[in-house]
């Protein structure tokens, strides 16, 4: 005989199974019937166990739990298995154990339900045609996120559809299948959002502490603002300079808002929107959405002591908030919405290209918006104008040691050198036969730059199937938290490394790549090409990680690539890549490589007869590229006779056998050591 939690364990997996089976969703009575129709005794035997609920009865309060689960929606009447029901399914094949993670779920939502209930609460303060990261709805109420997202599932307060993962993807953890991401991705675009290529725009998300209530007297964080006033956009007469004529003369930053109507600062972001939507009805729907957005922040989110940057060109003025917005009349409606600002020594303004950080740089350069958060950047504004306050430190790329150049058997002069050209331009290839020392030489020189911490070197190595995705960024299959199977934006070496130069400005980061030449250059640096030259621009990455923001290369990154001329792929570079990085020669018949193995025999002790043996093979080698590097004789076996006469045969002499293929030349009686032995004497 069952007991009552088995039949109540059957009861709620066959309901779930049923409604798998009706996307259309069912009433509760229909359910109850169709379950009884699988199960005729399940009635009778519940009853047996003693249970004073009618069994329906039961099953209805019994299903909370697949509603606080995230399992089940029930709306208008009817039940609906929503897709992580569906996963549940899938997950937990058993009845019981089915029902004991139900249950499991409704009392971690009765243990946390503030926190679910305040996570309602943020979500139903996004406006329409905006989302909100589930991440930081998660951080703010201290939920588990993968619990947030299941439990919106459930709940579908107003507006769920507008949680969304950080960059604006539909959250992994809601299992949906094609059919529940187009009805998703549907609600979201009836509901203003744009949806291309299957993510939110970026600019429509709304940052979590622009819908948390601020108790009264709570002291908000500063911010930081761009405001653009040198040419305003929407006015009637384009090209004002109001930074020289308004903005430093009477201390204010302005918005033009020709028509906008007068609204109280503070306004809820709906209110802006509605205004605008009127008194810009002939503007395309992008203009109004963008220009609700920019008055938004200009009227509720900038607050008294936020700061303000604008740039005349090159010349950059930051000020302070002194006070909250007010409409004013201005002639030709080019500053009609404006704030007090206190500008800082505005007869000295800061140089846009030597004092501003290259990622707000790019920010600035950017001409989307006209007001743009710099929130990000409000250490480096208050650096620059703050007194007595630590301004980032600048990175420094170390002279060459005269130890170090002995070390690599190399010219100081020629080491320096390198050192002077990665100053210059943070990107530099070595290249050259085999065995020149490239790869050893890239190491040795990224370990002294960066004062020999290893973290802040990386090294990869291309090849014909080495893609932008794993290089920089892609999407790969991760294992989530419930052991499925998502898919995630993965960060690939490059933007680690990158990550951490940003996290520490003053320190050098090396990538060294190995064998450069042997990718598909264009495919695997994408748009981070342009970022070789331009490191102060910005660029739109192709996953959109960037959220929107624009990505940039600090300019503590540097790049020491190697290339082998042996097998002609450094003729397939274009003029592009040549323009971006120094080249630096490494040939067995020129210095520093030329001499390498010299001073190496010297400094061993050792007999020269194996440099004189590569010099004269080097010299009946017609091909200047296939010439041989003094690194394969770099080894203490040449010392015997046995060790150089194993080194000729099984690396050598089968490099020049494969160069010499098929033309008829007798590699032995050309290059074996006997043939160079009997030249020399």
């Amino acid at each position: 005989m069952s007991t009552k939690l088995a039949l109540e364990a059957l009861m709620m997996r066959s309901g779930a199974t049923i409604l798998a089976d009706h996307p259309e969703g069912l009433r509760a009575q229909i359910l109850w019937q169709m379950i009884v129709e699988r199960h005729p005794a399940i009635e009778e035997e519940y009853v047996a166990t003693g249970a004073k609920a009618n069994p329906a009865t039961n099953f209805r309060w019994n299903s909370v739990s697949l509603v606080k689960a995230g399992w089940v929606n029930k709306t208008g009447g009817r039940w609906y298995l929503t897709p992580v029901g569906r996963w549940a399914l899938r997950q937990y094949t058993e009845p019981d154990r089915f029902f004991r993670q139900a249950n499991d779920r409704y009392y971690d939502w009765e243990r946390n339900r503030d926190a679910f209930q305040r996570a309602q609460e943020l979500v139903e303060a996004v406006e329409e045609s905006h989302w909100i990261s589930a991440g930081e709805v998660a951080d703010e109420t201290g939920l588990d996120v993968t619990r947030l997202v299941h439990w919106f599932q459930g709940a579908r307060p107003e507006g769920w559809w507008r949680l969304l993962d950080e960059g604006g993807h539909l959250p992994a953890d809601a299992h949906l299948d094609e059919t529940d991401r187009e009805k998703w991705l549907g609600l979201l675009a009836a509901d203003g959002v744009d949806v291309a290529q299957g993510r939110a725009d970026p600019l429509r998300k709304v940052p979590i502490q622009d819908v948390v209530p601020v108790d009264e007297g709570e002291e908000v964080a500063r911010r930081a603002w761009l405001v653009r006033g040198s040419d305003v956009r929407g006015a009637e007469l384009h090209g004002e300079n109001l930074i020289r004529t308004l903005w430093l003369r009477d201390n204010v930053c302005s918005l033009a808002a020709s028509r906008l109507r007068d609204i109280t600062t503070g306004a809820p972001l709906e209110v802006v929107k509605a205004a605008v939507n009127e008194d810009y009805s002939g503007r395309s729907n992008q203009d109004r959405a963008r220009l609700a957005v920019e008055y938004h922040m200009f009227l509720t989110r900038m607050a008294e002591g936020d700061l303000i940057l604008t740039n005349d060109g090159s010349q950059v003025y930051i000020g302070i908030v002194q006070g909250p917005a007010s409409f004013r009349s201005s002639v030709d409606g080019r500053a009609n919405l404006q704030r007090p600002v206190q500008w800082h020594d505005p007869g000295n303004p800061f140089d846009f290209a030597e004092d501003l950080p290259d990622e707000l740089a790019a920010q600035v350069a950017n001409p989307d918006a006209d007001v743009i958060e710099l929130s990000r950047f409000l250490a480096a504004l208050e650096n620059l104008i703050g007194p007595g306050t630590t301004v980032q430190p600048e990175m420094k790329l170390p002279d060459a040691p005269e130890q170090l150049a002995r070390k690599l058997l190399v010219g100081h002069g020629w080491l320096q050198e390198c050192v002077e050209l990665l100053r210059e331009r943070p990107q530099m290839i070595f290249y050259g036969p085999p065995g020149t020392g490239k790869t050893f030489l890239a190491r040795e020189l990224a370990r002294h730059l960066v004062g020999g911490k290893p973290e802040n070197v990386q090294l990869v190595q291309f090849h014909p199937a080495y893609s932008y995705e794993d290089f920089f960024e892609g999407y790969r299959p991760q294992k989530g938290k419930d052991g499925s199977v998502v898919f995630d934006v993965v960060h690939g070496p490059f933007r680690r490394l990158v990550s951490a130069a940003r996290e520490h400005p003053g320190d050098p980061y090396v990538l060294i790549i190995d064998e450069i030449n042997r990718g598909n250059l264009a495919k695997i640096f994408g748009e981070l090409y342009f970022l070789l030259e331009y490191r102060r621009e910005s660029v739109h990455l192709l996953y959109g990680s960037d959220e929107g923001q624009g990505f940039t290369l600090p300019g503590n990154v540097l790049l020491i690539g190697t290339m082998n001329t042996a097998d002609r792929s450094i003729a397939l570079v274009d003029a592009a890549m040549r323009r971006r990085f120094w080249f630096t020669e490494l040939h067995p018949d020129v210095p520093p490589t030329r001499d390498v193995l010299p001073e190496w025999l010297k400094e061993k002790g050792y007999s020269d007869e194996p440099a004189r043996l590569l010099t004269e093979l080097n010299r009946r080698i017609q091909d200047r590229d296939f010439r041989i590097g003094p690194s394969y004789l770099m080894r203490d076996s040449v010392a015997t006779e046995q060790g150089l006469e194993r080194i000729w045969q099984k690396q050598i002499i089968p490099l020049l056998e494969e160069h010499h293929y098929g033309d008829g030349t007798d590699v032995q009686g050309q290059y074996g050591l006997d043939a160079l032995r009997s030249a020399l004497s």
